[in-house]
């Protein structure tokens, strides 16, 4: 059993009437056992006897718990809000898929309680750093949990690019992008672009070329701590643009370099009792459906 929590935020995209609903009910379900809870200022949920109001960016400072309600993607806005701090991170599903936000609807409050109550298992999961170097500008850095997108910005045409890991040449690539991932991102994006799943358990990341002109360029699963490096061809007239975990970091000019390293900082997910992540793998992408219809979901 771990302590219980004193102070919890909420963060949800509450113009969802669904997320907003959602909220509301857990914010009254928390102050109703005495906890504190911190929303966003702009959020449809009024201030009263237990909830404070706060700017987002302040949120994570003041919490001892940040509850995502929505979907995965939520839940990274949520990481990236505690980047720098050990604030750990709960996810509550009203999205579509929810490999991160594992608590279901269905089950939100007896499963929400446990954790409140202490009862729940930590998982600690590693991210991603990515510098882009840009001899033009100030070199700029971010941190993602998920992935690492470098992804072209005009239709119609291919981005030419070079890969290296730990300083060795790769391979030489064309295509409509590059996905570096996670063990957890190894579910998102990677998975579109045929890459394996990886149990977040596993040191390794997933390098996957999106939509690759050549059939033999297939993903390739190496170690967490190597450190991947993208070029652009030199000729390469297309202009290509670095996402991480969604969000825009910037353009990869041609005579630039896209650096993604291990990243120091970890992100501290809480599931409550009975989490099982291959469970959640059967429930996500209807694996044992048809023929097998009939056996139990162990």
């Amino acid at each position: 059993m771990h302590p219980r929590f004193k102070t919890i935020a909420l963060i949800g995209r509450f113009a969802d009437p669904l997320v907003a609903e959602a909220m509301q009910a857990l914010a009254t379900h928390a102050t109703g056992r005495g906890i504190a809870v911190l929303v966003d200022a702009a959020s449809p949920i009024g201030a009263g006897e237990g909830v404070v109001p706060l700017p987002e960016a302040e949120l994570a400072g003041r919490a001892e718990l940040l509850v995502a309600v929505g979907g995965d993607g939520t839940l990274l806005h949520a990481a990236r809000l505690a980047a720098g701090r050990e604030v750990p991170l709960l996810g509550i599903n009203r999205g579509r898929l929810g490999f991160l936000a594992d608590i279901s609807s269905t089950e939100m409050f007896d499963r929400f309680g446990d954790v409140l109550e202490g009862r729940y298992s930590r998982d600690v999961r590693h991210g991603l750093r990515a510098r882009l170097v840009d001899p033009a500008l100030p070199e700029r850095t971010i941190e993602a949990l998920n992935d690492v997108v470098l992804q072209k910005r005009d239709t119609g045409r291919m981005l030419d690019f070079e890969t290296w890991i730990d300083g060795r040449f790769v391979n030489a690539h064309g295509g409509d992008g590059f996905v570096v991932a996670t063990a957890t991102g190894s579910t998102a994006y990677a998975l579109s672009c045929g890459g394996p799943i990886l149990t977040p358990n596993l040191e390794a990341l997933v390098l996957a070329p999106v939509s690759p002109h050549t059939l033999s360029d297939r993903p390739i699963v190496v170690s967490r701590q190597s450190v991947v490096e993208i070029r652009l061809a030199a000729q390469a007239p297309v202009r290509a643009q670095v996402t991480c975990d969604g969000s825009i970091l910037g353009d990869l000019p041609p005579d630039g370099r896209l650096i993604v390293e291990p990243s120091a900082a970890t992100v501290t997910l809480l599931h409550p009792p009975g989490y099982d992540y291959f469970r959640i793998l059967r429930s996500k992408l209807h694996w044992g459906r048809g023929a097998r219809r009939g056996q139990r979901d162990g």
